[in-house]
C-alpha cells in the first residue's frame, strides 16, 4: 500500500490522497478577478488526480496585493469569479482551497517577467506598502514601507475576516492563511523586519500577536466543520535557526490552541542573509519536528518531485500532505505517473473516472 495515495481526513473534509497543489501565483488578474485563464488552469490541475487544489494566494485588501496582476477578495465581484473555479475543482474531484493574505512590504512590485522589483515611486499603477516597522526589504524590492499604526492592524485583521467570509460563500472547503515568504504575516513574526516598541514586537510572544489575533478573526467567520491551515516559515537559515524554530514551535502549539487544523511549513524568506540548503524535501525533517513536538498535522513543498520521495516524506511521518508545486506545471497528471512509478494499485483510477476508464487501458508502445 502507498502512503501518498492513502485518503486524509481534516475535519469533515476527506482528501483523495496526501498529494496537494500549493499556491502558485498566476499575476494574470485584472483589479483582483480572475478570468478565463484562471478557470482553466485550475480545473487542470484538479483533473490531475491530487487530492487538494489551493488557489494562489489572495490578497484581502488592494494595498496587499503582491503584484497588480495578483487575485483579491476584497470585493463582491472577486468572489463571484472564484466561485465557478472553485466548483470546478470540485467536479474534477479534488477539494477546493485558497490562500489568503497580505504582502506587507513585499507589495506594489512589478510581475516576475516584467521585473520582479518594485513598482517606482510616481508610478501610477503602484502604491504604498505597510509594514510592521518601516525597514526596507532591500535588493529589488528597496521601497521603505508605512509603520502599521494600531488602528492599521485592527484594519487589516479584519480584512482577513471578510475575506475568509467570501472564500466561504464562493464554495471554498479549505482555507489557508498566508503567514509565510516575508509578507505581512511573516514580518510581524521576523526580527528582521519587526522592531517595533509595543505589544506587537520585541518578544516572541509580542512578535506573534499578530497572527494569533489574525487567526481568531478567522475563526470566527470561518466554519468550524472546515479545515483552517496557514502557510508559515519556522526557520531563516540565517544563522540564528535553533532559536527561530523553537520560537515558531511554541507558536505553532499556540495556532493549534488557536483552532488552526494543519501548519504548512515553509521559509521565512524574510532576510536576504540566508544559506537555504536547497535539496529534495529538505524542510520535510524540520516539518517532522513540528508534527511531533506542536502535536499538529503538517505539509510542506519544495523540492519534492520525485515520487518515491514524496512516498517517504509521508510514511516516514514526516508529512501529513505532500506540496507538489512546479512540478504539477511541468505534468498536470503528476499524481497518476506517481502511482504508476510507486506501482499503485489501478493506478489510473487515481484520475476522475472519465479519463480513468480509458487509461486503464492504455499501454503506451515502448
Amino acid at each position: 500500500m502507498s502512503e501518498l495515495f492513502s485518503p486524509f481526513q481534516l475535519k469533515s473534509v476527506t482528501l483523495r490522497n496526501r498529494i496537494a497543489v500549493p499556491p502558485m501565483c498566476q499575476y494574470s488578474a485584472v483589479d483582483g478577478v480572475l478570468n478565463d485563464w484562471h478557470l482553466a488552469h485550475y480545473s487542470g490541475l484538479a483533473r490531475g488526480g491530487a487530492g487538494l487544489v489551493i488557489v494562489e494566494a489572495t490578497a484581502v485588501s488592494p494595498e496587499g496585493r503582491i503584484t497588480p496582476g495578483c487575485s483579491g477578495l476584497w470585493n463582491d465581484a472577486q468572489a463571484q469569479a472564484l466561485a465557478p473555479i472553485a466548483a470546478a475543482i470540485r467536479a474534477a474531484g479534488a477539494v477546493p482551497g485558497i490562500q489568503i493574505g497580505h504582502a506587507g512590504r513585499k507589495a506594489s512590485a512589478n510581475r516576475p517577467w516584467e521585473g520582479d522589483d518594485h513598482i517606482p515611486d510616481g508610478d501610477a499603477r503602484g502604491w504604498p506598502t505597510l509594514s510592521p516597522s518601516a525597514i526596507a526589504f532591500g535588493a529589488h524590492l528597496p521601497k521603505v514601507p508605512q509603520a502599521m499604526r494600531e488602528e492599521d492592524i485592527a484594519r487589516v485583521r479584519g480584512d482577513f475576516r471578510t475575506a475568509a467570509r467570501r472564500a466561504r460563500e464562493a464554495g471554498f472547503a479549505w482555507l489557508e492563511l498566508h503567514f509565510a515568504h516575508g509578507y505581512l504575516g511573516q514580518s510581524f513574526f521576523s526580527v528582521h523586519a519587526n522592531r517595533r516598541q509595543d505589544r506587537y514586537g520585541g518578544s516572541a510572544e509580542n512578535r506573534s500577536r499578530f497572527l494569533l489575533e489574525t487567526l481568531a478573526a478567522v475563526r470566527e467567520e470561518w466554519p468550524e466543520h472546515l479545515p483552517l491551515t496557514a502557510r508559515f516559515g519556522v526557520i531563516e537559515y540565517d544563522g540564528r535557526d535553533a532559536e527561530t524554530l523553537a520560537e515558531s514551535i511554541a507558536l505553532a502549539k499556540a495556532f493549534k490552541s488557536g483552532g488552526l487544523d494543519l501548519l504548512s511549513v515553509s521559509v521565512g524568506f524574510s532576510t536576504l542573509q540566508a544559506n537555504i540548503p536547497w535539496a529534495p524535501a529538505f524542510l520535510a525533517p524540520i516539518a517532522g519536528q513540528v508534527r511531533r513536538q506542536a502535536g499538529i498535522p503538517v505539509a510542506a513543498a519544495w523540492s519534492i518531485d520525485a515520487p518515491e520521495t514524496a512516498e517517504s516524506t509521508v510514511a516516514t511521518g514526516q508529512l501529513d500532505l505532500v506540496m507538489v508545486g512546479r512540478a504539477h506545471l511541468a505534468n498536470p497528471h503528476w499524481p497518476y505517473h506517481a502511482a504508476l512509478k510507486l506501482k499503485v494499485d489501478r493506478a489510473a483510477w487515481v484520475l476522475p473516472a472519465p479519463y480513468a476508464h480509458w487509461l486503464a487501458r492504455y499501454r503506451p508502445v515502448s
